[in-house]
C-alpha cells in the first residue's frame, strides 16, 4: 500500500491522539483501528498493523516513566509473564476475525465501552501508596491472563480492563497503574505482533506512520499521567465512539 501525504498525516495525527489516550486511560485503539479500516484495510490487517504503533507508544511511555523515577520492573515483568500466554492465544483467534464479523465485534465493543464509561460515575479512585498484599498480587496476576487474551485478540479497550485490575484489584495508585500498564501492553504486543505477522499481511509503512504519532502521544500521556485528564478524554471518546458505531452499523 502506497501512502499519500494526506493519509500519512492523518495516521500520524490519529496516532498522537490514540497514544495519549492509551497511556492516560485507554481506548486509543478504538480510534486508530477504525481509521485504518475506513482507509480500506481488512480487519485482521488493521488489527495486526496497529500493534506496531502500540509497541512504539509503550516503549516511549516506559522510558518516560523511568526517567521520572516511576519503575518497578520486577512486578511489571511478572504481570507481563502472565499476560503474554493469553495474548498469544488471543492473537491466534484475532487473525481469523474478519469482514462483517470484525465490524460487528468492533461496534459491540465500542458500545460496551461507552456504556461502561457512562455508568462508572465513581471513576477510578486513588488508593494509598503501598505494596499490594499477597492476595491482591495473586488475583492481579490471575486476571492478567484474561486481560492478555483480550489485548492479543483485538487490543481495543484493553486499557479499560487493565486499569481496574491494577488500580482496584491490586490497589495501586493511578501513576503506578499507568506505569505497569504500559510495560504489560508493550511486552505482550511483541508476542501478538509476531503471531499476526506470521498469519496475515502487516502493512509496515502504515504501521510506522501510525507509530510515529503513537510514540509522541505515548510520551505526552506518560508526562501528563498524574494530571488526571480523563474528564476531557471521556467526552471526546464518547463522541468518537458514537460516530464510529453509527458508521459500522448503518454504513
Amino acid at each position: 500500500m502506497t501512502l499519500e501525504l494526506w493519509q500519512a498525516g492523518l495516521l500520524v495525527t490519529v496516532g498522537v491522539v490514540g497514544g495519549f489516550m492509551n497511556v492516560m486511560a485507554g481506548g486509543g485503539s478504538l480510534l486508530t483501528v477504525p481509521v485504518m479500516v475506513f482507509m480500506g484495510l481488512p480487519g485482521p490487517v488493521a488489527n495486526g498493523t496497529n500493534r506496531i504503533a502500540i509497541l512504539a507508544q509503550n516503549i516511549t511511555a516506559i522510558a518516560t516513566f523511568a526517567r521520572r523515577g516511576f519503575q518497578d520492573f520486577r512486578l511489571s515483568l511478572t504481570l507481563s509473564a502472565c499476560a503474554i500466554p493469553g495474548a498469544v492465544a488471543g492473537a491466534m483467534v484475532g487473525v481469523r476475525l474478519e469482514g462483517e464479523w470484525f465490524d460487528r465485534a468492533l461496534a459491540v465493543i465500542m458500545l460496551g465501552v461507552m456504556l461502561l464509561m457512562h455508568f462508572d460515575r465513581g471513576g477510578r479512585q486513588r488508593t494509598p501508596a503501598g505494596e499490594p498484599s499477597s492476595r491482591q498480587l495473586w488475583h492481579g496476576h490471575l486476571l492478567m491472563v484474561g486481560a492478555g487474551f483480550w489485548g492479543g485478540f483485538i487490543q481495543l479497550g484493553v486499557g479499560f480492563i487493565l486499569m481496574p485490575i491494577l488500580n482496584r484489584v491490586m490497589g495501586l495508585d493511578l501513576v503506578r497503574t499507568n506505569m505497569h500498564k504500559v510495560f504489560i501492553v508493550g511486552s505482550y504486543s511483541i508476542a501478538a505482533l509476531l503471531v499476526f505477522a506470521s498469519q496475515v499481511q502487516i502493512l509496515w509503512i502504515v504501521g510506522l506512520a501510525l507509530a510515529l504519532g503513537n510514540a509522541v502521544g505515548g510520551y505526552l500521556g506518560a508526562h501528563f499521567s498524574i494530571t488526571r485528564g480523563e474528564g476531557l478524554i471521556r467526552i471526546v471518546l464518547n463522541i468518537v465512539l458514537i460516530a464510529f458505531i453509527i458508521k459500522l452499523v448503518f454504513f
